[in-house]
């Protein structure tokens, strides 16, 4: 064995104390060193800061006077601007009474519904008529559904200062009339065709069987003649419409009906909110009424006192050897003086009305403080459901004596009390084993193809002594969604109808509206069931594509077919494309609350600017305040969409519009202003700053009505509150 090896030593050397110290010496210096640097920095950071932010308070400080020093110009040239929407209504009631009298002079028989004289003639000249066919009462259901819709029109469309109390009674008192008087009639009908039932009984089953169909009205009849227990399905022929039958009616003198009809006359007419005599008014609307007044008050003195009788002979003499020159120095005078006072009134009640329209756009989109009823259990809550699809009228009928063949002639007897009705269940049971021959009876009925459901529909039954719907005594309901076919159990009969949850497309998802040409645009509404595209011409509205699911869906019932905003805000919301909120609708559905000012002013302006402006919904109006609106602005002069549009961000508070620095990628919210812009009183203003001459004159060029019906879509549909 070799000699072992020497171990290495891993220790080091020994620091000296002097080293220590010194060592620490310099880490100290080193740390004072980085202190004094980086409070020089912090300091000189701070002091560029404070410069930038004296700077920009500056800048703001100049923005906000500039925008001071304008804004009684821009407010006055917006006041110009918004007369169309005075000038649109104007021209709307120059239509209703144009109207008015073109039915006057045209005499064809058929009354004016807005005259009580008129409509109570009507009624009681049909409820003299009788003996009609099924057919017959079809034909005259035409009109009277006609006069319905014109009252229930001129309730929604006329403003409040035109509709005072008295007309609001007597107009829903007549569309009940005529709702009654319909039903009755079809009552009657039934009664004379089931007299008929033995003569038009099917060769095979012995029953009979009828369809009369209309495009507003559908009869399924089936009357029981045979009595066979067995026979216990009833399906009308080529349809699954039908019931499944407990053996005792079965074998019971009974028909069943289905009246189908594709409106609703049951549901309780919806509320209108009863204005008083006076218009509403506002401390601009008080001084505009004086003033009116004043001059109505010094035209009719100027009048009475060219009209006074002279009384003194004297006076007469001297009033004839006035010269004829100073005679008509004096009648230009008082022409010009009558013109310039007419032309002063006629300015004031231009004013007036625009007061008075401004007054009715926001009480448009005021919310309700408090729902309007406490509902019972199983009571359906009517603002927060809607009835589509029409009523079915489901009866069992006491089938009524049949007509006898006699000698050549048909004699039946006819019951003074006219159609019964068939009590299913009877109100009394004696006992337990009578009451279980008593199930519910199966019904199968038929969607109607014209409105669209996107869940399952809820049925709900009519309650005649409450006068509401509920959902209570219906069971195993199904929904075949492919063959449109609903199936449940009902424990009584009477009018059934379906349901769908009123703001099931509420809130949007998005929104945009782009303008095609002048005078007219096409809005885009978003949900999350579908994509409504909605084209605005003159006018007019057209439901232009439904997209559900990514698949576009034809409607023909509406699509292509233009009509006026309010007539096509009703036919939406009775296909079941309800994207119009009530007064109500908070109480049902998350909303992003503005406050109503703002927001008319903005739905307004936006109506102004739409013919070459494109605006869209932006993520940042969910974080902004209620006194705030966030959107999206792009000028658009051409039909095509560009993929990647540039838009920029515009916030507005009713009284001030700016741009925004930020952009929907952005990480936060802020209100920084955009490099290079500035304040304006108006949104219309603040675009100018940006538009081209193209632009402005599309703007300029824009039909009153065109403005005051996208305005309306606009305050309809609430895009700011409800997406």
């Amino acid at each position: 064995m070799g000699p072992k090896a020497k171990k290495t030593s891993n220790k080091k050397k020994k620091v000296s104390k002097v080293d220590r110290l010194k060592q620490i010496q310099e880490e100290e210096e080193k740390r004072l060193k980085e202190e004094e640097e980086a409070r020089l920095k912090y300091e000189k950071e701070e002091m560029e800061r404070l410069e930038m932010e004296r700077i920009e308070k500056e800048k703001w400080c100049q923005l906000e006077e500039k925008d001071l020093q304008r804004r009684n110009e821009e407010l006055e040239e917006l006041y110009l601007l918004e007369g169309c929407f005075p000038e649109a209504e104007k021209l709307k009631r120059e239509t209703r009474l144009l109207a008015q009298w073109k039915h006057y002079i045209e005499c064809d028989g058929t009354p004016d519904p807005t005259v009580a004289q008129e409509i109570n003639t009507f009624i009681s000249l049909w409820k003299e008529e009788t003996n009609e066919t099924f057919e017959a009462v079809i034909g005259k259901s035409k009109l009277v559904l006609n006069l319905i819709d014109k009252l229930k029109l001129i309730l929604l469309e006329t403003p409040p200062c035109d509709l005072h109390e008295k007309n609001i009674t007597q107009y829903q008192g007549s569309i009940q009339q005529l709702q009654e008087l319909l039903h009755f009639k079809f009552n009657v009908a039934t009664e004379i065709l089931l007299r008929q039932a033995s003569t038009l009984a099917d060769l095979d089953s012995g029953n009979m069987e009828k369809i009369i169909q209309d495009e507003n009205v559908t009869l399924y009849l089936w009357a029981n003649l045979k009595k066979n227990p067995r026979y216990r399905s009833v399906r009308f022929s080529e349809t699954q419409i039908g019931f499944e039958i407990p053996r005792i009616l079965a074998a019971s003198d009974i028909a069943l009906r289905v009246l189908h009809t594709h409106y609703d006359h049951v549901s309780p007419l919806r509320h209108i909110p009863k204005p008083t005599e006076e218009e509403p008014t506002t401390p601009e609307t008080e001084i505009v009424k004086e003033e009116v007044e004043n001059v109505e008050t010094a035209t009719s003195t100027e009048e009475q006192k060219e009209s006074k009788p002279e009384e003194s002979g004297s006076k007469l003499i001297h009033e004839e050897e006035i010269k004829v020159e100073q005679q008509s120095d004096i009648e230009v005078q008082m022409n010009s003086a009558e013109e310039e006072s007419e032309a002063v009134k006629g300015e004031l009640e231009m004013k007036l009305l625009s007061e008075t329209v401004s007054t009715a756009h926001l009480l448009q989109i005021e919310d309700a403080v408090e729902r309007p009823y406490v509902f019972e259990d199983d009571e359906v809550d009517l603002y927060q459901f809607t009835t589509l699809g029409g009523i079915y009228h489901l009866d069992i009928l006491e089938l009524p004596p049949q007509c006898k063949p006699a000698k050549g002639w048909m004699i039946v007897e006819i019951l003074k009390e006219g159609l019964q009705k068939y009590t299913y269940p009877p109100e009394t049971t004696e006992d337990l084993e009578v009451e279980n021959a008593f199930p519910p009876v199966e019904v199968t009925l038929q969607v109607h193809d014209n409105v669209i459901f996107f869940e399952d529909p809820m049925v709900v039954r009519w309650n005649a002594e409450g006068q509401h719907w509920r959902t209570d005594g219906i069971s195993n309901v199904s929904y075949q969604q492919e063959e449109r076919l609903i199936t449940f159990s009902l424990e009584t009969f009477g009018p059934v109808t379906l349901i769908q949850d009123t703001h099931i497309n509420m809130p949007y998802q998005s929104w945009e509206l782009r303008p095609l040409d002048v005078n007219k645009v096409l809005l885009t509404v978003t949900t999350a069931f579908t994509e409504i595209q909605i084209q605005i011409k003159e006018n007019l509205c057209m439901l232009s594509s439904i997209k559900l699911q990514d698949k576009k869906e034809n409607f023909p019932i509406l699509e292509g077919k233009w009509m006026t905003s309010f007539c096509f805000i009703n036919a939406l919301k009775e296909a079941g494309l309800n994207i119009f909120p009530s007064v109500h609708s908070h109480f049902y559905v998350i909303a992003n609350n503005k406050i109503p000012l703002v927001e008319v002013k903005a739905y307004r302006q936006m109506a102004l600017l739409s013919s070459a402006f494109a605006f869209g919904w932006s993520k940042w109006n969910l974080e902004c305040n209620s006194s705030r609106v966030v959107f999206k602005v792009k000028e658009h002069l051409t039909e095509e969409c560009p993929e990647n549009p540039n838009w920029d961000l515009l916030m507005f508070c009713g009284d001030r519009a700016q741009m925004l620095k930020i952009n929907e990628e952005s990480e936060v919210f802020s209100e920084a202003l955009k490099e290079e812009t500035e304040f304006h009183s108006t949104l219309y203003h603040m675009v100018k700053d940006f538009a081209s001459k193209e632009a402005m004159e599309k703007i300029r060029s824009s039909n009153c009505q065109f403005l005051a019906c996208v305005c309306q879509m606009l305050l309809s549909t609430r895009l700011l509150s409800y997406s």
